[in-house]
C-alpha cells in the first residue's frame, strides 16, 4: 500500500505525535526508515531514507533518531515506534549501559553507535516521550510511516 493509499484508508489513532518505522526486505537486506511529525492530523515534516544492506533493527533505530533530530530541544510531544525493542532500549536500558561504559551484562550491545546517538538525542529532548505503538493495527500515522519505510526499502532494493 502506498503512503497516499494509507491516508485514504485509515483515520483512527493519535492525531499528534511523531511516528517512526523501519523496514527491511530480508534481514539483513535492503532497508528503509521513516519519521513523520503530525499536528492536528496533518504532516508538519517527514523524513525517510534507506540503506542498501542493513537490518530491521537498524532501520527502526534510524527512524527514532531522525524523529528526535527534527524536533526542537524544547518540544513536548510523543514519539511513537512499533519496535518495542527500540523503545525499551532508550527508555529502560541505555542509561544503565552508559553508566557501565556501554556494556551489557550478557554481551555486546547490537548497533551500539546508533543506540548511543539515540540516547544522546533523547537526553537533549527531556520533554519528549518515546512510546510503543502496536504495528499493523490500522493506526493511521503508524501505517503511513510503515508505508514510507517500506517504499524506501523497495527503492534501496532496486538500486
Amino acid at each position: 500500500m502506498t503512503p497516499e493509499d494509507v491516508l485514504l484508508q485509515y483515520t483512527r489513532g493519535p492525531k499528534r505525535g511523531v511516528f517512526t518505522d523501519g523496514a527491511c526486505e530480508g534481514n539483513p537486506g535492503p532497508g528503509g526508515w521513516a519519521a513523520v511529525w503530525v499536528e492536528d492530523d496533518q504532516v508538519v515534516e517527514e523524513r525517510c531514507g534507506d540503506a542498501a544492506h542493513t537490518t530491521n533493527n537498524r532501520m527502526e533505530l534510524m527512524g527514532l533518531i531522525e524523529a528526535l533530530r527534527m524536533l526542537p530541544a524544547d518540544a513536548e510531544i510523543t514519539v511513537y515506534s512499533d519496535s518495542n525493542l527500540c523503545v525499551q532500549t532508550v527508555n529502560e536500558w541505555a542509561k544503565g549501559w552508559e553508566a557501565r561504559g556501554w556494556k551489557r551484562k550478557t554481551g555486546p550491545i547490537a548497533n551500539l553507535e546508533l543506540v548511543q546517538e539515540l540516547w544522546a538525542l533523547a537526553k537533549r529532548h527531556p520533554r519528549v516521550a518515546i512510546r510503543w505503538i502496536k504495528a499493523h493495527d490500522g493506526t493511521r500515522w503508524n501505517e503511513y510511516a510503515d508505508a514510507l519505510a517500506a517504499r524506501e526499502a523497495s527503492l534501496a532494493r532496486s538500486r
